[in-house]
């Protein structure tokens, strides 16, 4: 089960990288977060292929939990009405370039004008569908690796 969702975790990588490339959607800093978190589940779910047990669930709760968050943000800037989104602000490129990664994330945490755009894939916006999965691989891979490895392997 790890392997199947590390292979969604990382497609779903390829796919926003699809839609970047082809489709002609620059991604916000908080896009661009989303996909690191994505990316950090896979590789932990990748390990739980050969180590499976509770360490992955829970490594894969908390980049699931830091996806959830950094999409809720993201829905939550996109909620805001047009008086009230912030300003856009340098590119991600520009920010690591910079400033300090501790300043980098407050200020990608903060929003910009950029991250309230919605773009939707089958009419729901894309962050509202990062949720979703952040949710669904989350639980799913606790469900499978949260009795530890005995019960995951059969051991």
């Amino acid at each position: 089960m790890n392997g199947l969702l590390a292979l969604v975790c990382f497609a779903l990588v390829a796919m926003a990288l699809v839609l970047e490339w082809v489709g002609g959607m620059t991604p916000c800093p908080l896009c661009v977060f989303q996909r690191i978190a994505f990316i950090v589940m896979g590789v932990v779910l990748l390990a739980g292929m050969i180590a499976p047990g509770r360490t992955v669930a829970a490594l894969t709760l908390l980049a699931g939990l830091a996806g959830i968050g950094l999409a809720g943000r993201h829905l939550w800037l996109q909620s805001l009405p047009a008086d009230q989104v912030p300003a856009c602000g340098p590119g991600l490129d520009y920010l690591v370039g910079m400033f300090p990664l501790t300043e980098v994330v407050g200020m990608v945490l903060s929003g910009s004008g950029e991250c309230a755009e919605v773009d939707r894939v089958l009419g729901v916006s894309i962050p509202a569908w990062t949720l979703l999965t952040y949710v669904i691989i989350a639980a799913v891979a606790i469900a499978a690796n949260a009795r530890g490895r005995r019960a995951v392997t059969g051991q």
